[in-house]
């Protein structure tokens, strides 16, 4: 059976339920085990078990949040020459962009040698004041349905051989 691991960081809320659907969208697949793990709890046995990933999480000051940055530094390392070639997929919240967070990803993706296997999905909840930044986030239900076809679409590449 192959892993799916999906590594998260959410402030507000937005990206954990963008994790969590994506998570229910993978469970469609019966071929394929998913794991929904914490960015702070993460580690590189994590990503060494796991056959594929989708990394979530929020766009803060333009950039992807320090939570996730410290995984990708905690990991970047002991992980460089051991996961090449293995299928990722990431999604990131954010107010109005997300671009930044969303190249940051490729570009450490890029240096594991990681295969990105769908376009960075990005959901924007127009957060723009300092309240509606740091209020709790919903996400719209065909913003959802994006994260579990994603979900299921990695989870079943997975399961077919195909990534």
């Amino acid at each position: 059976m192959k892993r799916l691991l999906i590594i998260w960081h959410s402030f507000t809320g937005g990206t954990a339920r963008m994790a969590e659907e994506a998570a229910q969208g993978a469970a469609g697949e019966t071929g394929t085990a998913t794991v929904l793990l914490r960015a702070a709890m993460a580690g590189p046995e994590d990503v060494l078990a796991a056959d594929g990933y989708i990394f979530a999480g929020p766009e803060n000051l333009a950039a992807m949040a320090g939570v996730q940055k410290d995984f990708f530094d905690r990991c970047y390392y002991p992980l460089l020459g051991r996961i090449e070639g293995r299928p990722y997929a990431c999604m990131v919240c954010a107010g109005t962009d997300g671009e930044n967070a969303a190249r940051q990803v490729a570009r450490i993706a890029t240096g594991w040698r990681l295969r990105a296997v769908a376009p960075p999905l990005i959901i924007r909840t127009g957060a723009q004041t300092p309240e509606a930044i740091l209020a709790p986030k919903t996400i719209g239900l065909a913003d959802l349905r994006l994260c579990a076809e994603l979900g299921l679409s990695l989870a079943a590449g997975l399961a077919l051989g195909i990534f």
